[in-house]
């Protein structure tokens, strides 16, 4: 397990990263996600040992973590590290070679995921030959190429057209059946809410939430929708409710006191009741309301 344990960075007199811990368990996908500036970057870095930690620390299998345990991890940053006039199959290649592979299987192995990612016969081809989305792949791939133990992507989904999404998704869930922790980061909430396990919601350095979805939803109170055949703006003046929006007939409730059978009951008095049914907020409503 990789655990995160109250990382601090400044960059002068700003805190870029408060205090941040959160766990990436053995075998689950973990969603990273807050804002431009929020420090999700920052911590990946210090993760890898690419920013030095002003406090806190990393910790890897439950001790602090060490240079050669990182060698092990697949990373992909933010900013694409890869050489754009090198051929794509040669940089696979050397980058398999620095990670300990020998030559034949560095080369069976970054042609295996070229061939996954639908170019291997762009092998031989620059990298700034290729679409940017294809840039893309090259990257993930080169994140993958030595069987890491952990895998920490930044924004992997970013330019990649839906057939390629599905394609890294079905590669992120064999690792993690693999028992190998991921934690990855993306402004794509829709697929966040997919896809993960986990989610830990940064907002100005500091983590603002963490769990499962479920979790996550528990924590942010239970929400109603009662559609009424006339105004529901009654529902302001009942007891034990807060009205959260009123639009036309339709009414967003949460109960602080009253049951909802005495909800019911009251709008059946007044007249037909079309709809009542628990609101389940997505992960883009969850983000919206613990980073307000």
């Amino acid at each position: 397990m990789l655990e995160v344990a109250g990382l601090i960075r400044r960059f002068g007199d700003n805190v870029a990263v408060d205090g941040v811990s959160f766990d990436v368990e053995a075998g689950l996908l973990t969603g990273f996600v807050g804002g431009n500036g929020a420090g999700k970057t920052t911590t990946m870095r210090m993760i890898m040992g690419v920013l030095g930690v002003h406090g806190g620390e990393v910790r890897w299998d439950g001790r602090p973590v060490t240079a050669l345990d990182r060698r092990g991890f697949g990373y992909m940053p933010e900013e694409r590290g890869l050489y754009p006039k090198q051929p794509v199959l040669d940089q696979l290649v050397y980058l398999a070679r620095l990670r300990g592979l020998a030559a034949g299987a560095a080369r069976t192995r970054a042609g295996e995921l070229l061939e996954r990612f639908e170019l291997g016969d762009r092998g031989k081809d620059k990298l700034e030959s290729l679409s940017l989305g294809n840039q893309q792949r090259v990257q993930i791939a080169a994140a993958v190429i030595a069987q890491p133990t952990a895998l920490i992507l930044d924004e992997p989904f970013s330019g990649l057209d839906p057939v390629a999404v599905d394609s890294m998704v079905e590669l992120l869930r064999e690792y993690a059946q693999q028992g190998v922790p991921v934690l990855f980061s993306s402004h794509q909430l829709d697929l966040v809410e997919r896809l993960c396990d986990r989610l830990v919601i940064l907002a100005r350095g500091k983590v603002v939430g963490q769990g499962s979805v479920d979790e996550l939803r528990a924590g942010n109170g239970s929400r109603y929708r009662l559609v009424l055949g006339d105004d529901p703006g009654w529902l302001h003046e009942h007891p034990g409710v807060r009205v959260l929006d009123i639009e036309g007939p339709r009414a967003l409730l949460e109960f602080d006191g009253a049951g909802t059978d005495d909800v019911l009951k009251a709008a059946l008095s007044r007249g037909s009741v079309r709809e009542f049914a628990e609101v389940r907020p997505t992960v883009a409503e969850i983000y919206r309301e613990v980073t307000a």
